[in-house]
């Protein structure tokens, strides 16, 4: 979750001076508003550090988020922003260039004049620039930010395309110029953030109709134009990004940021070379919210409190929603700077912070009931101890494996039990799948034990998943047990003298089917079937197993489904 640092003073000013909110403590109480929380308060320099507990509010990642919000609150009146409604064509335009489609086709901006940067300003403008950049968009693969010096630039501004060596400006932090490819190798942000345009050979640029280079989006802004310092009052903001309406709320969220600090903003056409979802010619800042329809009674009865639909509208009004006249149902539309309203929890959330959970009635449980295991569990408790007392060890794993482990080094390539529920989009292939079995996992730990003495006995109980298209999500979860011998003389009578007192003690009768299977010896395994239903396998693991896992004793193993036992039952 988002931790932002805020000025006091900074804060304070904000909330209009507001005499009840003067202190941290007094802050402190105001924080759930904003399902906040103060984590550290240094009286020296006077930074709160706030934490907040809601990823789906980036509006709220900031101080002047934080203080609009409560300011809602505490006054019931919403700020007006007249740079949202529809008016006449902007004057300023950006020109997107054909091309950008396949790379970072969206851009949205504006201009803000009148407000002079403080210190503390411009502190909190960079932070919220990196908090939206990173966190909402996905370390500037989504959304990255831009601002710069309004009085340098001379529009249109175009958004254009070049090649890697075509283009030569001085960055941030830099004093000589750069071509785009050498700052990818060299310069800091060039390093982190080239990723994003890995694969393309011709980069993004923005630059004004005099050729001035404003910046190489997403990377990093011109030294020249980019570079804001305190005393500033007339700024250019634009936001690039991959995804339309994200680019758009991140710039309306910088928008009402200014605007509340006492700057005129002055929207900014931006003209594609094709059809958009919001249109050729956009204007941005754009409030691109729809209204709602919401039952009153929905809100009562998810909340358990009983609330008349004035209730209602004034909690929901005190906490910036735009209300239709309609009593019920409500039609509610979020203000321009938010475009968290996916389902009707969310308002009722909002209902239920905006009146305060301290004023709602507390209910006293009604039954009384005790927690217990489920039938399956303590089926696998007695296996458990079972196994335990034969004299086997238990051993807990991961469910997620690889699919070397649990296909290749088990000789199971192009065999019936080739297929396995992988993960989507993994991060490393040690757990790119789920296990369809527990003998790769019994292995794993034979592997690493050869040091110790012989014989070895252990055994897991745990999950696995098996593919079934015939399941809802294509796949079936099933609790599985495992064990496994290892040492010298280590043969199939054995292991099969311990799943035959492992059934007795169970109670089911069982019978051995010859079959084959990759992952054991030809002629030394058999089916474990209950009532002509397969449950598993027993047998000695094959050689070609045990070199692949680099096993140096005999071992003999059996794996079986507990859930069927279950059920027989």
């Amino acid at each position: 979750m988002p931790t932002v640092s805020v000025n006091l003073l900074d804060l304070q000013g904000l909330l209009g001076r507001d005499p009840s909110a003067s202190t941290p403590e007094q802050i402190e109480t105001l924080l759930p508003l904003v399902k906040g929380e103060l984590k550290d308060w240094d009286s020296a320099s006077g930074e709160l550090r706030i934490e907040l507990q809601d990823s789906n509010r980036p509006d709220l990642w900031c101080v002047e988020g934080i203080a609009r919000q409560i300011r809602l609150k505490r006054t019931t009146a919403a700020p007006a922003y007249p740079f949202f409604a529809e008016g006449e064509r902007p004057k300023r335009k950006v020109v997107v260039a054909p091309g950008l489609a396949e790379v970072r086709p969206y851009l949205a901006a504006c201009t803000a004049v009148g407000y002079r940067m403080t210190d503390a300003g411009l502190a909190q403008l960079i932070q919220t620039q990196e908090k939206l950049a990173d966190i909402f968009g996905h370390k500037r693969r989504t959304v990255s930010i831009g601002i710069y010096r309004l009085n340098q630039i001379v529009f249109p501004v175009s958004y254009t395309l070049v090649g890697p060596d075509e283009a030569r400006f001085a960055p941030l932090g830099f004093s000589e110029k750069l071509t785009l490819r050498e700052i990818l190798n060299v310069h800091p942000k060039g390093q982190d953030y080239g990723g994003i345009l890995a694969g393309h050979e011709r980069l993004p640029l923005l630059r004004d109709a005099e050729g001035q280079i404003l910046s190489f989006p997403p990377i990093i802004n011109s030294q020249q134009i980019g570079e804001v310092v305190p005393g500033d009052d007339a700024l250019f903001v634009e936001v690039t990004g991959t995804d339309h309406r994200m680019v758009v709320l991140t710039l309306n969220i910088l928008a009402v940021n200014l605007a509340d600090r006492g700057a005129t903003i002055q929207p900014v056409l931006v003209e594609y070379p094709t059809d958009t979802e919001l249109g050729q010619a956009v204007r941005t800042p754009r409030d691109f919210g729809r209204c709602h329809s919401i039952p009153a009674g929905a809100i009562e009865s998810a909340l358990g409190e009983t609330l008349d639909a004035a209730q209602i509208r004034q909690a929901l009004q005190s906490y910036g929603y735009e209300l239709g006249p309609e009593p019920d149902p409500l039609s509610v539309k979020l203000p321009p700077y938010r475009n968290d309203l996916m389902h009707l929890v969310d308002v009722v959330e909002d209902v239920a912070i905006s009146r305060g959970y301290g004023s709602f009635t507390p209910v006293m449980p009604s039954q009384f009931t005790v927690g217990s295991l489920s039938p399956l569990e303590e089926c696998a408790d007695r296996v458990r101890d079972l196994m335990v007392g034969m004299g086997f060890q238990e051993i807990m794993s991961n469910i997620l494996s690889s699919r070397a482990d649990l296909i290749d080094r088990m000789r199971l390539t192009g065999s019936e039990w080739d297929r396995l529920v992988e993960v989507d989009n993994v991060m490393v292939q040690t757990y790119a799948s789920l296990r369809h079995g527990l003998l790769p996992s019994l292995l794993r730990v034979e592997e690493s034990s050869s040091r110790a003495f012989y014989p070895h006995r252990i055994f897991e109980v745990g999950e696995a998943g098996l593919p079934d298209p015939g399941a809802e999500l294509g796949s079936r979860t099933v609790t599985m047990l495992a064990g496994l011998v290892a040492h010298a003389k280590a043969n199939f009578s054995e292991i099969h003298s311990c799943l035959d007192l492992l059934m007795f003690y169970l109670g089911c009768a069982y019978t051995l089917t010859p079959s084959s299977h990759p992952s054991f010896l030809d002629g030394r395994v058999g089916r474990i079937e209950v009532d002509g239903n397969p449950l598993g396998y027993i047998g000695e693991v094959h050689p070609e197993v045990l070199e692949q896992w680099q096993v140096l004793m005999p071992c003999a193993a059996f794996e079986l489904e507990l859930d069927p036992l279950l059920k027989r039952e």
